[in-house]
């Protein structure tokens, strides 16, 4: 079995392997060749662990998340991650994946691709509400599908952005970074939004004359009670483009906007049917595509990782 830690990771893959690995995903998803059982969620003592088994063609990939809130008291991480990588026809472990590294990467893809399918492809600013750890993905995924020249981004918790640019202008040293005072700075100033929050109220604002005509892409919410994007926005869309069925009932960004009649059930699409061209998205409108995430995401990109991998000779080999 081969253990691949979060450089190794790094090293092997690139970030075009990556989209092509997360687009693939999308197409075995409304292919329906697939077998992704629900996430398993068991909590105990105020801590939590998640399972996110997928099963394609001969592999089957499994992400088991640790959350344990009480770690920022002792300085360590309060999500721990791993992904296990195993031959779909023997059971066979083959590798074991830096969890955290593998869902940055696929994360972002999935952002890069819905702004290469929701957007006009001369697009050159992007916007970015959250400077975290996806927020910085989200952005180098952005600059390779688009021609980006200018990065406008608003955190109110980062308080000191050197770190945050430095990192950025390390891998994008021709892009103009700009930070701004606030989330309306933002979508003032770029063709594209990011959202990157765990926020349970809209960080983007409340006004319809404000976004129309932008392209927004929400990454951060992933819980009933989280929402991202005000009810403005839904006024302006003739679609709803979503990575998996799921997001209907796990993000409050399209479970909300369902409840109260905001959008209906007829307006919500899955974006592979955009990718495999059985619908069309008009990007001279205003757009919006969410994201929750799915276990096929981290299978198709294990095992992209592994293949490449073993082309380069990275990782430890470990008798099993």
């Amino acid at each position: 079995m081969l253990i691949l830690n979060k450089k190794q990771i790094e090293d092997s893959i690139s970030i075009l392997d990556v989209l092509e690995a997360v687009e693939r995903a999308f197409l075995l998803q409304e292919s329906g060749n697939f077998l992704m059982p629900d996430r398993m969620h068991v909590e105990h003592n105020g801590n939590v662990l998640l399972l996110m088994p997928a099963f394609a063609g001969d592999r089957f990939a499994t992400k088991l998340v640790s959350v344990f809130p009480e770690n920022k008291k002792q300085n360590l991480p309060v999500i721990y991650g791993t992904v296990m990588l195993n031959d779909g026809k023997t059971g066979k472990p083959l590798a074991m994946l830096e969890g955290s590294s593998v869902t940055a990467l696929r994360t972002g893809a999935v952002g890069g691709l819905g702004i290469a399918y929701t957007t006009p492809k001369d697009i050159n600013t992007v916007g970015l509400i959250g400077a975290g750890i996806q927020g910085f993905h989200q952005i180098l995924f952005a600059a390779v599908v688009r021609n980006i020249t200018d990065v406008h981004f608003y955190d109110p918790f980062l308080k000191d952005a050197g770190g945050f640019l430095n990192k950025l202008k390390k891998y994008l040293p021709h892009i103009n970074f700009h930070r701004k005072e606030s989330a309306r700075e933002v979508v003032a100033n770029s063709e594209v939004v990011v959202t990157a929050t765990t926020s349970t109220t809209p960080v983007i604002p409340d006004d319809k004359k404000l976004i129309k005509g932008k392209h927004f892409i929400g990454i951060g919410s992933y819980q009933p009670d989280m929402r991202e994007f005000p009810d403005a926005l839904f006024e302006l869309l003739n679609t709803v483009l979503i990575d998996t069925g799921h997001a209907t009932g796990e993000s409050g960004d399209v479970r909300i906007p369902l409840e109260t009649g905001m959008i209906t059930e007829d307006q919500i699409v899955r974006i592979g049917r955009v990718i495999n061209k059985e619908a069309e998205i008009d990007t001279s409108r205003t757009t919006f595509f969410k994201s929750v995430g799915m276990a096929l995401f981290d299978l198709l990109t294990a095992e992209m990782i592994y293949k490449k991998a073993l082309e380069k000779g990275l990782g430890t080999e470990v008798a099993f």
